[in-house]
């Protein structure tokens, strides 16, 4: 079972089945906090959805394709964490992260990073880890910047958000930057 623990209060864990009605809660009171940056937010209108994520994601996991992860902060669920997939091949994935709105600004989300950062270089042995991030949205775009990533470019109309385009910004890490090899 994949577990990390990242403070006194925090761990990532694996997403369960379980989870399906928590997670999909917690998704639902961020919705207007999450809607402005995630273009799947609306969407989910029901907890089966979040059990459809969830089932992909344990798939992912089987198929050694990465992992999506629950943020637990003092018992309960405050975000998601994962790997857009790996590119074994070139030894690289890029992750992907959501914080419900209650959670927001305690420092969690760096700290969760900072963990799936060491476990992508130690134990997965990757060279590549990449974070996009919808232009304007600083307080995503501050996670990278703390830890130490560089700023790479900007992909434009890179995504739907609504009925318009966004840029995305990238940023990337190799394990010589992290202080991890």
């Amino acid at each position: 079972m994949f577990s990390i623990q990242v403070d006194e209060h925090t761990k990532l864990r694996r997403l369960n089945p379980s989870d399906q009605h928590e997670l999909f809660r917690l998704m639902d009171s961020s919705r207007e906090h999450l809607r402005r940056w995630l273009p799947w937010v609306d969407a989910v209108e029901a907890p089966e959805q979040s059990l459809t994520f969830i089932r992909n994601s344990l798939q992912q996991y089987a198929d050694d394709d990465g992992f999506q992860a629950v943020i637990v902060y003092k018992g309960e669920l405050a975000g998601i964490i994962g790997l857009h997939g790996v590119d074994w091949d070139h030894k690289s994935t890029s992750i992907g992260y959501w914080m419900g709105g209650p959670f927001c600004g305690k420092g969690l989300m760096t700290k969760a990073c900072r963990q799936v950062v060491h476990h992508c270089f130690r134990t997965l042995e990757l060279n590549r880890i990449e974070i996009r991030v919808a232009a304007g949205n600083e307080s995503s775009a501050a996670i990278p910047r703390r830890l130490g990533f560089t700023y790479e470019g900007r992909i434009r109309a890179a995504e739907m958000l609504g009925k318009t385009y966004v840029d995305h910004d990238v940023y990337g890490l190799l394990p010589s930057e992290s202080g991890i090899e």
